[in-house]
């Protein structure tokens, strides 16, 4: 039987790497990578990295395909995901077949944490339900952007007796609900916390967290917001990618 890993690799720091994590890393054979296109050749290189420093046998194998474009101008989002993710379990399902043999092991090194807001795992539950390719996987937790941020600010992520909320830019892009006291977001493309009102939120937020690159900023929100709007511009214009995760959080009465 085939066996994959989904194996979280954390927030961008070789360092974040598990215990558990090393352990898988070095049961396989061959690392399956999806190129981004050459913006973010320095995902693929992180990965590489990650493989170089902790794989003790070196003649794993690893067999790279072009990830597909999604589109972001169609009118439906959830339409313009969900062929998305078809089309990558197209390519998923092929790499599987074609590249790893009958008893060798394979992994996809997953940004953060498989569980928490990544395609990888819904993708690979798609190409076990065809049934076209049989396979067993596993799935490797890691540390999250969100775990990374607040450890990185020195915050803890609850208050006494309070909830949490996680969500995305696309869900607050018209504002924060009063009901949420302390909110983490991610996937937020267009800086949504502009469109929170209150006056007594403060941000904590970082960008390429972990890494060489990383930003952290944090203060009250309408007297930070601009000017991590414009740092976050400027990082993406150099770079030409950018990850950031950010905690809204209203200041207590």
């Amino acid at each position: 039987m085939k066996k994959l890993f989904l194996i979280g690799i954390g927030a961008g720091n070789p360092e974040y790497i598990t215990v558990q994590a090393i352990n898988a890393l070095n049961q396989v054979d061959v690392f399956f990578m999806m190129d981004k296109g050459e913006e973010k050749e320095e995902l693929l290189r992180l990965r590489r990295e990650v493989c170089q420093r902790y794989v003790t046998d070196k003649s794993y194998r690893i067999v790279e395909a072009a990830d597909p474009v999604r589109n972001r101008t169609a009118a439906s989002y959830a339409s313009a995901v969900e062929a998305w993710h078809e089309q990558r379990a197209v390519i998923y399902e092929r790499m599987i077949e074609k590249e790893l043999g009958e008893g060798e092991c394979g992994a996809f090194l997953v940004w953060g944490d498989p569980c928490l807001y990544d395609s990888t795992l819904r993708i690979i539950e798609r190409v076990a339900a065809k049934g076209t390719v049989a396979f067993e996987y596993e799935v490797i937790p890691g540390i999250s952007s969100v775990q990374a941020l607040a450890a990185r600010h020195r915050i803890a992520l609850n208050r006494i007796g309070k909830s949490v909320h996680i969500t995305t830019g696309r869900n607050i892009a018209k504002g924060l609900p009063d009901t949420l006291g302390d909110v983490v977001v991610m996937l937020d493309a267009d800086c949504s916390f502009k469109n929170a009102k209150d006056p007594k939120i403060d941000i904590y937020w970082g960008a390429y967290i972990g890494t060489e690159d990383e930003i952290l900023m944090s203060g009250n929100l309408p007297e930070v917001m601009h000017d991590i709007e414009k740092r976050r511009g400027e990082a993406k214009n150099r770079k030409g990618w950018i990850m950031d995760t950010y905690l809204l959080r209203k200041s207590k009465e």
